[in-house]
C-alpha cells in the first residue's frame, strides 16, 4: 500500500484506533497517547506490514495491542532500575480522560470492567466500542474465534452481575 494510501487510511481510523490504545494502556491517555505514535510508526516505516489478510481496521488494531504489551513490559523493566524513577515526570494534573472516568455513569462502568479478565475486556471493548465482529476481534486478540466468543460471553455475564451488585 502506498505510504499516502497509508496515511488516509490510518486518518480514517486515528479516533477509533484512539479508544483501543486507552483501552489497552488503562485509560491511560499518556500512555496511549505514546503507544499510538508508536504504533503509526511501526505502520508507516514498515516494521508492520499489512498483508490483507484481514481488514486494515484489524491489523491496525492488532498492531496497537502488541505495542501495549511491549510498553507495559518495558515499564515492568523499568521498575525494576534504580534510575528510572528519576526521569518520570507528573505533573500532577489530572487529564480530561481521567477527568471523563470521574462521572457516575462511566465509573461505575470502568470499576465493572476492571473486574473482568484481560480478555474478556478486550474482547467487548472490541466488539462494543470499536464494532468488530467476533472473529475480528479474536484476530486481534490474536486467539481462536471459538476463544474470543466464550471471552465476548462470559464477559456479558459478569459485567450484568457486577453492575446489578453495585447499583443495590
Amino acid at each position: 500500500m502506498p505510504p499516502a494510501d497509508l496515511t488516509a487510511e490510518l486518518e480514517e481510523l486515528h479516533a477509533a484506533a484512539f479508544g483501543w490504545a486507552m483501552s489497552c494502556c488503562g485509560w491511560d491517555r499518556t500512555a496511549a497517547e505514546d503507544v499510538l505514535q508508536a504504533t503509526y510508526l511501526k505502520v508507516l516505516d514498515g516494521r508492520a506490514r499489512f498483508d490483507g489478510r484481514s481488514s486494515f481496521r484489524t491489523f491496525v488494531f492488532g498492531v496497537i495491542a502488541r505495542t501495549a504489551r511491549e510498553a507495559r513490559r518495558r515499564a515492568g523493566l523499568r521498575r525494576w532500575l534504580p534510575l528510572a524513577s528519576l526521569l518520570l515526570a507528573v505533573d500532577g494534573r489530572p487529564d480530561p480522560a481521567t477527568a471523563l472516568v470521574r462521572a457516575d455513569e462511566t465509573a461505575r462502568l470502568v470499576r465493572a470492567l476492571g473486574r473482568l479478565s484481560e480478555r474478556q475486556r478486550q474482547v467487548l471493548h472490541l466488539v462494543f466500542y470499536e464494532d468488530l465482529t467476533i472473529a475480528e476481534a479474536a484476530a486481534v486478540a490474536g486467539v481462536s474465534v471459538g476463544t474470543a466468543r466464550t471471552h465476548y460471553e462470559r464477559g456479558k455475564a459478569a459485567l450484568r452481575t457486577l453492575l446489578g451488585e453495585e447499583r443495590e
